[in-house]
């Protein structure tokens, strides 16, 4: 019968009492709220009679419903129940509260789409692990996935590509094959209202002012006139946006529509990565985040804005160089969520071995993500893992990438310190992994990848 020492993330506190509790199938438990209770936060009771949740608000009551599914045991997380009999349930009281606000994922859809039913699948791993923010990057120089009507061809001419680079050599391999997709702003709606019964807020972001070929290839006039194609590389392209009156009117006009599908309080609009950039290319993205903020929501900008004219007040900062920046971003007056790529950016390499699959950036381990010790305090709403997906074709490689580090991650997010590498790893893998097996999840195996899972020949960019 699996015991609350198999629960991941790990909980604040548990009580273990005497004797087990028979759950019958399709007994749900008893649900209260208490508003004494921290926001996310519940109280799982189980005792021989049955089982009790008292919870913050639905985002607590759904956490709790997770815990008790782990509880269950593996079979408790197949699409079907297989399941015979009662469920077998260790009594005591689990009580339990996230350590961050933000524990959220980026998944990269720009770079490799992936169709509304994988996302509703992603979405339902992040639930599982008590994530609970979900941020779409939509748009960048080798596709746009967000359907504008009054600007059509951002999807008829942005939304693919002729091929992709194959691997990251920066040379002229390419694999032949166009790529593409988009999603209707009802297939958004319903992406958004998924993720809002299981506790999870959506973060559209719409990358500007670079990041933006696909935009100009759409409309040259967005980038000074000059004619180009939806990029086919992979890597940090020269061609940006010209910051002009007019295409400063067509991304407000671009902004009301995504702020129409997704009513969560913060809106990305990037500021990332911007070759050249000028004076007002960071005019450009602070009255960008102006209009957001204008129609009562929070801009989120990565960290390169800091560097730019002043924010209106509620940006919020993705500091992703490093957590130095977290520290500006604080210091300037903005929120920050943290999100380093020298520690979650889980498209980089998980090991130095060479069957590793297109192998780029940093090696970042299992224990690597686990030993993370995010700085706390002021400003600090959260943290962010972050899957980019250049290298990343399939939902079976983004498996591969996110998991089960994601899974490091979400306990690095939740559960406070001190932490305990070696009792993490047995829960992992004699509780969690079969929990993935049963979701479907094709992880990276703790020993390396599996034969299919490699891409001999594919060369990368390590780091």
């Amino acid at each position: 019968m699996p015991g609350f020492g198999t629960l991941l993330p790990r909980p604040v506190s548990v009580e273990p009492r005497p004797g087990e509790c028979l759950l019958a199938p399709g007994r749900e438990p008893e649900v209260s709220f208490s508003p004494e209770l921290p926001a996310e936060g519940y109280r799982l009771e189980i005792t021989p009679d049955g089982v009790w949740i008292t919870a913050a608000d639905a985002a607590g009551a759904h956490h709790a419903g997770q815990t008790l599914r782990q509880l269950k045991g593996p079979d408790a997380f197949r699409a079907a129940d297989i399941h015979s009999g009662p469920w077998r349930l260790p009594c005591g009281v689990v009580t339990d509260r996230p350590r961050f606000g933000w524990r959220g994922c980026l998944l990269d859809v720009a770079r490799h789409f992936r169709t509304k039913a994988e996302v509703l699948r992603f979405t339902d791993l992040l639930a599982a692990h008590k994530l609970n923010v979900l941020h779409l990057h939509l748009t960048d120089d080798q596709g746009w996935r967000f359907d504008v009507p009054r600007f059509p061809r951002l999807t008829e001419v942005g939304a693919w590509r002729r091929e992709s680079m194959v691997g990251r050599h920066d040379g002229p391999e390419r694999d032949g094959r166009p790529h593409g997709g988009c999603y209707r702003a009802d297939d958004l709606r319903e992406i958004v209202a998924y993720a809002g019964a299981r506790g999870i807020t959506v973060v559209p972001e719409i990358d500007v002012p670079g990041h933006s070929r696909a935009a100009i290839a759409a409309y040259p006039e967005l980038g000074g006139g000059r004619r180009v194609d939806v990029w086919t590389s992979w890597g940090v392209c020269e061609d940006v946006l010209d910051p002009s009156k007019s295409t400063l009117d067509f991304y407000r006009a671009v902004l009301d529509e995504v702020l129409d599908v997704f009513p969560g309080p913060v809106i990305g609009i990037g500021g990332d990565e911007v070759p050249g950039a000028t004076p007002e290319h960071g005019r450009f993205v602070a009255r960008l985040a102006e209009h957001v903020r204008s129609r009562g929501r929070r801009p989120f900008a990565w960290d390169e804005v800091l560097d730019g004219p002043a924010l209106p007040p509620g940006t919020v900062i993705g500091a992703w160089r490093d957590e130095q920046a977290g520290r500006r971003a604080v210091a300037a007056g903005h929120d920050v969520v943290l999100c380093p790529e020298d520690r979650v950016y889980l498209d980089h390499r998980q090991s130095d071995h060479p069957d590793e699959p297109i192998p780029v950036g940093y090696v970042r381990t299992l224990a690597d993500v686990y030993g993370w010790e995010p700085p706390a305090g002021p400003g600090v709403l959260g943290v962010q893992a972050q899957v980019w997906t250049e290298h990343l074709d399939s939902v079976r490689r983004v498996d591969y990438a996110a998991f089960p580090r994601l899974a490091a991650f979400a306990e690095v997010a939740w559960s406070t310190g001190p932490r305990d590498h070696a009792g993490f790893l047995s829960r992992l893998r004699d509780h969690h992994l079969p929990r993935l097996d049963a979701l479907g999840v094709e992880y990276r195996p703790l020993g390396g990848p599996l034969p299919w899972q490699t891409r001999p020949g594919v060369p990368g960019r390590p780091r």
